[in-house]
């Protein structure tokens, strides 16, 4: 027996090519888009404006595309870390309420091929790309997705390396038939990677964050093995041809590694390396993850390289630590969740 196909992730016009195929008509594709991105149904039989006999077909080949999700951990802080079920294995996704706003922390992969030194999903592997239904399943099926302002792709994955399925899932959250937001409510990561980050800056309007942790090419690699194959300089080189001065927004993501990455001296390699570019800088604190000898500093530490940044022209803030007593860097509930069931 065949596979169903998933609606969550079609486009209105593939809508309209499904309606077509399956001999209804054309506007039922809008009726499904409906269904879909503006009542977020869970069944095809919710589509209650379709007829019984077009649902019928529509069931034989189809599913919505959306799963609940499989575990969940609560902090004392609010945050909620979800896992979601993909492609026969799962991903996080991280629910960050803050005053007035609340944030979506999505993955994009399964696992992650950048091998990032301080990252714990880097030391899973890959596992897998997401399908488009399956990024925007964990928006989707979130409990608290009424209540979201932001989303950020900073979750397990890179998302210039699963790109096509990232840009897809970016045009149906921003499309007026689709999520129908504004995609300055949308941040994607990156470590940068070739011909892959100029596309996107090219296609999508959302704000971009570069993950980039240290400003010269040697200590760089030595975290980063991305750098390798595309260095911050040709990063920062590629980001200069574009214009962030107006509502898009460039940021630079920099963990904060005790005796590695934290001195003056770095800092002053920070400001060289983007000086003149309209960008901020958020400096995130290390939290141990387990057989990696790097340590984070702290708070006097990490306020001394926000001032003296600033105060040298970069808009530097430290990113506030969420949900730390349960797993909530990157990689940890899904480590955790498949030692318990294997």
């Amino acid at each position: 027996m065949n596979e169903k196909k998933t609606l969550l992730g079609l486009t209105l016009d593939e809508l309209k090519t499904v309606a077509k195929d399956l001999g209804m008509p054309a506007f039922t594709g809008g009726q499904m888009a409906k269904w879909l991105y503006v009542q977020k149904v869970t069944s095809i039989d919710e589509m209650t404006n379709i007829s019984k006999a077009n649902r019928e077909k529509l069931k034989e080949e189809y599913v919505i595309g959306c799963m609940p999700p499989a575990d969940c951990q609560r902090s004392i802080d609010g945050t909620i870390k979800y896992l979601f079920p993909a492609g026969g294995k799962f991903v996080e996704t991280v629910y960050i309420p803050d005053k007035d706003r609340a944030t979506l922390c999505v993955s994009c992969q399964i696992g992650c091929k950048m091998n990032c030194l301080f990252c714990q999903t880097g030391k899973q592997g890959f596992e897998g790309q997401l399908t488009v239904a399956e990024i925007l399943n964990q928006i989707y099926s979130l409990p608290e997705r009424e209540k979201l302002t932001n989303i950020v792709f900073m979750g397990q994955g890179e998302p210039m390396d699963n790109l096509d399925a990232v840009l897809r899932a970016t045009e149906i959250l921003t499309s007026a038939d689709g999520f129908a937001w504004s995609p300055r409510r949308i941040t994607v990561s990156s470590v940068g990677v070739k011909n892959k980050l100029k596309r996107f800056l090219d296609e999508s309007e959302c704000h971009v964050a570069i993950s980039l942790h240290a400003p010269l090419h040697e200590l760089r690699a030595q975290l980063m093995p991305a750098e390798k194959g595309m260095p911050i300089t040709e990063v920062v080189d590629l980001l200069r041809q574009y214009d962030f001065a107006h509502q898009r927004r460039l940021s630079f993501e920099y963990i904060v590694f005790q005796g590695v990455n934290d001195t003056k001296a770095h800092a002053k390699e920070i400001l060289r390396l983007l000086q003149g570019l309209d960008c901020r800088i958020n400096l995130i604190r290390f939290h141990q993850i387990p057989d990696v000898p790097l340590k984070g500093v702290d708070d006097r530490k990490m306020e001394e390289l926000r001032d003296y940044l600033t105060g040298h022209g970069i808009f530097t803030t430290i990113r506030a630590s969420r949900g730390q007593d349960i797993y909530a860097a990157c990689g940890l509930l899904n480590t955790k969740y498949k030692e318990a069931h294997s």
